[in-house]
């Protein structure tokens, strides 16, 4: 595998699709960063991290839906950093996602943040992904 992080949000993407309640990824540790963002914003319900026999572990993302309406919290994953083509933001042209609605991950030397931390924190980085 080539791109881990295009792996988990094609993984995040086809269980929300398939309307699962739990997916199973692969863990490192940026993805386990991301997805304690992802938690922290809201965009999931709960995560739970695993040893395997393996030592690379699992990561067990519970999924958010609407209970009404069964609308899935993350309507859009989008890989925006590719290992072909690395994209980085100063900290003074960080990227607005949905004018402010949605978020941008961004890999800072400062740790794996979203775009509007590192408004505040005034430091740029590579944009992982976009969510919204």
């Amino acid at each position: 595998m080539t791109d881990p992080i295009a792996d988990y949000l094609t993984r995040l993407r086809n269980a929300i699709k398939a309307k699962h309640r739990v997916v199973d990824i692969p863990a490192s540790n940026i993805k386990k960063e991301m997805t304690k963002v992802l938690h922290d914003k809201g965009y999931i319900l709960n995560y739970k991290f695993e040893e395997t026999d393996n030592h690379q572990g699992n990561i067990k993302i519970a999924l958010k839906y609407n209970p009404e309406s069964k609308k899935p919290a993350i309507f859009h994953l989008e890989r925006v950093s590719k290992p072909g083509l690395r994209k980085y933001a100063s900290a003074d042209s960080l990227p607005r996602v949905l004018n402010g609605l949605g978020v941008a991950i961004l890999s800072t030397s400062r740790g794996v943040i979203t775009d509007k931390e590192a408004r505040d924190m005034n430091v740029g980085g590579e944009v992982l992904c976009y969510v919204y």
